[in-house]
C-alpha cells in the first residue's frame, strides 16, 4: 500500500511539473502592444507584423479615457509596460505606466486622484464570460496571459486606442 502511495505521489509530481504558468518564448521581439477598446481586442506586434491578436475585457465603464480613481474606465493613450506581477490575484499580470504626467496634471486640475495600478491580467473563474468587469484593467484568458507574460518585456510601448 505504501509503495502504491509513493508511486501515485511521484506520478502526480511528474505530471504537475509540466503545468507551470510560466512559458518560454524565443520568437520575434514584441515591439509594441496595441489595445483597441471599441473593438475589444489586443494585438502584439513585431514592428508591423502581427504576432498575436486576442479578445479582451475592460473596465466596467469602458467609454472614454480614465479620468479618476474608481471611474471604471480603461486609460487611452501611449504608455509603456513597466512591471510584472507573477503573484497577481488575477493569475499573472503586467503593469501599464498609467498615470503619466498628463494624466496626473488633468486629475490635479479636477481635484481628484488619477488612480493607478492598471494592468493586463488574467481572468479569475468567477469572471469568465463576463463583459467589462475590471476596475480599469485589460483582462484576457489565463492561457492568453501566459503567452503575453512570456512575450512582452518591460519597456515595451503600449498604445490604447478608444
Amino acid at each position: 500500500m505504501r509503495a502504491l502511495l509513493i508511486l501515485c505521489l511521484g506520478l502526480f509530481l511528474a505530471l504537475g511539473a509540466g503545468c507551470s504558468r510560466f512559458m518560454e518564448y524565443d520568437g520575434p521581439e514584441v515591439t509594441r502592444v496595441e489595445v483597441h477598446k471599441s473593438e475589444r481586442f489586443l494585438v502584439l506586434y513585431h514592428h508591423e507584423e502581427i504576432l498575436e491578436a486576442m479578445p479582451i475585457e475592460l473596465g466596467f465603464a469602458p467609454e472614454g479615457h480614465k479620468a479618476q480613481e474608481g471611474d471604471g474606465r480603461t486609460p487611452e493613450g501611449e504608455y509603456v509596460i513597466d512591471r510584472r506581477n507573477p503573484d497577481s490575484e488575477y493569475y499573472l499580470s503586467i503593469g501599464i505606466s498609467y498615470p503619466n504626467a498628463d494624466d496626473i496634471a488633468a486629475a490635479e486640475e479636477a481635484g481628484v486622484s488619477p488612480g493607478g495600478d492598471i494592468f493586463i491580467h488574467g481572468t479569475p473563474r468567477e469572471f469568465r464570460g463576463d463583459e467589462d468587469w475590471t476596475a480599469g484593467c485589460i483582462a484576457v484568458t489565463n492561457r492568453e496571459m501566459r503567452r503575453i507574460y512570456a512575450m512582452v518585456e518591460d519597456g515595451t510601448p503600449i498604445i490604447i486606442h478608444p
